[in-house]
């Protein structure tokens, strides 16, 4: 019976030795897992699918406030709004319908878009390409942001593949 199991127990042994005790360069790099990699600019494929020109409603009117610099988010825009009054005071992580904008970013709660190209913008609106990532996937999409009812309601338009063309309310938090 030992006669019959030494083999295989040989090869077993042999196919686990040897090998380089050296590890491969991904497994010495000093890259962290949530460092952020460069993104390749916008290409022109973007475009394709999109309309256009877009529909504008009741916007407020430009003031005094930031007139949109052409490379950021108008400030009349920047904040905390939410679908559902109610997600204006839930603590973060139960906000499910909260959107948080800064100068160059789209917070979602399990999304990010991050500010590629401005088409347009003023001090009440803003027309641009965003790269979005959450859930394990990556994508871009044309937004366009406009506040109404003077500055208290925030409507959002997702443009081109993959967007629900319906116009979308926000309330602003306090």
């Amino acid at each position: 019976m030992i006669r019959w199991m030494l083999p295989p127990a040989l090869l077993l042994l042999a196919a686990c030795s040897g090998g380089d005790d050296t590890s491969a360069p991904e497994d010495t790099a000093t890259i962290g897992p949530l460092q952020k990699a460069e993104r390749a600019a916008p290409d022109a494929a973007i475009d394709t699918d999109l309309p256009a020109e877009t529909k504008t409603e009741d916007a407020a009117k430009p003031g005094t406030e930031d007139s949109g610099d052409g490379s950021s988010i108008p400030a009349a825009i920047r904040g905390r709004w939410a679908l559902k009054v109610a997600d204006c005071t839930a603590k973060r992580g139960t906000d499910l319908t909260a959107l948080v904008i800064d100068a160059t970013n789209l917070r979602f709660y399990e999304s990010h878009g991050e500010l590629a190209r401005v088409r347009s913008s003023d001090a009440a609106q803003i027309l641009a390409d965003y790269k979005f990532s959450g859930e394990g996937q990556d994508w871009d999409r044309r937004v366009q942001l406009e506040l109404v009812d003077n500055g208290k309601t925030l409507v959002r338009r997702d443009q081109g593949e993959g967007a629900t063309g319906e116009p979308i309310r926000y309330t602003r938090c306090a």
